[in-house]
């Protein structure tokens, strides 16, 4: 299996963010702007939380508050779970099912490498199941 380096490698690690501060209209419409589900919210150099599309509908525009006015810091997920390089994609999924999360953070130390999304671990599952097919059939034609 897999480890999260091997799986970032090659790929855009471009980390997108807010701060506390923003309001969730900004963080909005960063979200639909860069068609991701989730930013990270660093305050300083520090990771502080997650925002998600999830956390920018339900507990914003449902319970009544105005999108312009509540920053992200009251609507964010502040306990986030995060990977470090060195975990393997079935850690990886384990921990974002066990925390019901869809997007990861990859963090080594207190640097922050990447976000890796449940589809991207999904993808690679994908991939080495269509690879390990591959080899049984042509073990079993000769």
């Amino acid at each position: 299996m897999k480890t999260v380096s091997q799986l970032i490698h090659g790929k855009d690690n471009k980390i997108w963010s807010v701060a506390p501060d923003d309001k969730v209209h900004n963080a909005v419409k960063l979200l639909v702007e860069k068609d991701i589900g989730a930013l990270l919210v660093i305050k300083g150099k520090k990771l502080v939380g997650v925002v998600s599309e999830r956390d920018c509908t339900r507990k914003t525009l449902l319970s009544g508050l105005s999108a312009f006015e509540t920053t992200v810091e009251s609507i964010m997920t502040s306990k986030v779970a995060c990977a470090k390089p060195d975990y393997t994609i079935d850690e990886c999924m384990a921990l974002m099912s066990k925390k019901r999360v869809r997007h990861l953070p990859i963090m080594d130390g207190d640097k922050i490498v990447c976000v890796i999304s449940v589809g991207d671990l999904v993808k690679e599952v994908i991939a080495e199941q269509q690879m390990l097919i591959n080899h049984l059939e042509h073990y079993i034609s000769g």
